[in-house]
C-alpha cells in the first residue's frame, strides 16, 4: 500500500538538553537552562487549592493573564498574545510572514528554533557573523537584502550569554529598513543585572516595526507547562490571532503564568540567587588553575593553563565554557561529567560552537555536586 506523498524537509531538528542516562540513578541536569529555585510556593499554592475544571475548554483568549501581563509590565492589553510556549509564538510569526524565497537574518550562534520554523515556511536562513560571541550589528546589516523579512535576536543571547546594549538595539533598529520586522527574544532579560542593559519590551513597546518574545519557562519555573507570550504591534495582535489554534494555551498554564507574575519576591530571590551562584562557579572555573608559588619571600600566583575554564559573565542562568585552554576537550569533560550522572549542553549540536559546553546555573545543592564532580576531574 503507497504511502501518500508528504513535504521534504532538509531540516536538521532540535535537540533538547538530555535529561537521561543508561543505568545512572539521580542524574543532575543542567542542561535545559531551567529554574534553579524551582516554581514559586504562591504558584503550588493555587494550583493544589483550585478547583479546576479540566473537562471545560480553556478561555482561548488568554484574557486574564493578559490583563496580568499589562498590569506587571505597564504595557497594552491588546498587544499581547499568548502561546504555547515562546515557541508557538515564533512559529506564529514566521507564518504570518513568510513564505518561499523570503529570507531571514540570525545570529551565527542562536536560539535554533528561529531557523527551524523559518526554513519549515520555505524561508532561507542567513547568518550573520559573531565577534567574539557576540552579536554583531555590522554582520547583520551586511546581510540585509531586499528578501529580508525577519531580524531575530535573543537578547541575552542563548547559547553564548552575551548581549547587546541599549545604544546598540536603537542603532541596529535605525539602521534596519523599516518594512523589516526586529523580533527580540527577552527570554533571559530578567538575569540581566548590568546597567547598559535594556529589555526588548522596555525599549521598544511602542515601535510598530519591533516584535517581542517573552516567556515563563525559565525564571517563572513553568517550563512543563509551556506558556510564553508575544507583544507587538496591534495589527500584527489581530492578524496572529486569525491563526492562532483556538485553545493554545492550557488553563493550568494560564493560571500558573497569572499567579507567577505576581510573586516580585520570588523573582528578587531568583535573580540574586543567579547572580551569587553563578559568580561562584565562574570564580571556580577560572580560578581553579592557579597555585601560589613563593618566589624569595614574596606569594607569587601563577596560572595551570592545563585547568583553565572561561566563561561569560553572569548575565543568563546558564555558563558558556570554553576548553580552549584547558587539558581536557568538551567531549572528553562532558563524558567524564556524565559518568558522574551530570549532563549539560553540548553546543556542537545544532550550535555548531566547537570545544565549548553550556552549563545550566543549579541549585545550591546541584551546584555543589557539580564542582565536587569537577575537582574529581582535574584529580
Amino acid at each position: 500500500m503507497p504511502i501518500p506523498k508528504f513535504k521534504q524537509f532538509n531540516i536538521e531538528p532540535y535537540k533538547p538538553g538530555k535529561s537521561e542516562i543508561k543505568k545512572i540513578k539521580n542524574v543532575l541536569k543542567l542542561s535545559a537552562n531551567e529554574s534553579a529555585l524551582g516554581t514559586s510556593s504562591r504558584v503550588k499554592k493555587i494550583l493544589s487549592s483550585k478547583n479546576l475544571e479540566l473537562s471545560r475548554y480553556p478561555d482561548s483568549k488568554s484574557i486574564a493573564l493578559r490583563k496580568q501581563i499589562a498590569k506587571t509590565y505597564n504595557c497594552n492589553f491588546n498587544k499581547i498574545i499568548c502561546g504555547a510556549g515562546s515557541d508557538e509564538v515564533i512559529q506564529m510569526i514566521c507564518s504570518l510572514y513568510l513564505s518561499n524565497n523570503d529570507e531571514v537574518i540570525v545570529p551565527e550562534f542562536s536560539f535554533l528554533m528561529y531557523r527551524i520554523y523559518a526554513e519549515i515556511v520555505g524561508a532561507k536562513v542567513v547568518f550573520a557573523k559573531e565577534d567574539k560571541f557576540r552579536v554583531s550589528i555590522l554582520e547583520i546589516l551586511k546581510k540585509v537584502t531586499k528578501k529580508t523579512k525577519i531580524v531575530f535576536i535573543a537578547n541575552p543571547n542563548n547559547p553564548t550569554g552575551t548581549y547587546l546594549t541599549k545604544s546598540e538595539l536603537i542603532s541596529l533598529r535605525k539602521q534596519l529598513d523599516q518594512n523589516i520586522l526586529l523580533v527580540l527574544d527577552d527570554a533571559y532579560q530578567e538575569y540581566v543585572t548590568t546597567p547598559d542593559y535594556i529589555s526588548g519590551l522596555n525599549l521598544f513597546k511602542n515601535n510598530d516595526n519591533v516584535f517581542i518574545i517573552r516567556t515563563f519557562s525559565k525564571i517563572y519555573g513553568l517550563a512543563s507547562l509551556r506558556i510564553g507570550w508575544g507583544y507587538g504591534s496591534s495589527k500584527i495582535i489581530n492578524a496572529l490571532n486569525s491563526i492562532k489554534p483556538p485553545f493554545n494555551v492550557n488553563q493550568v498554564a494560564q493560571i500558573a503564568a497569572t499567579e507567577s507574575l505576581k510573586d516580585k519576591k520570588f523573582i528578587r530571590q531568583s535573580i540574586k540567587f543567579n547572580l551569587i551562584n553563578g559568580r561562584k562557579i565562574k570564580k571556580f572555573l577560572e580560578e581553579y588553575n592557579i597555585f601560589t608559588n613563593e618566589i624569595n619571600g614574596r606569594k607569587i600566583k601563577k596560572f595551570l593553563e592545563e585547568y583553565n575554564i572561561f566563561t561569560n559573565e553572569i548575565t543568563t542562568n546558564f555558563l558558556l565554557l570554553n576548553f580552549d585552554k584547558c587539558k581536557y576537550s568538551s567531549k572528553l569533560f562532558y563524558e567524564k561529567l556524565k559518568r558522574k550522572g551530570i549532563l549539560v549542553r553540548s553546543t556542537e549540536e545544532g550550535y555548531k560552537i566547537k570545544n565549548h559546553l553550556r552549563l545550566t546555573i543549579g541549585s545550591q545543592t546541584e551546584n555543589l555536586r557539580l564542582l565536587k564532580a569537577i575537582k574529581n576531574i582535574f584529580k
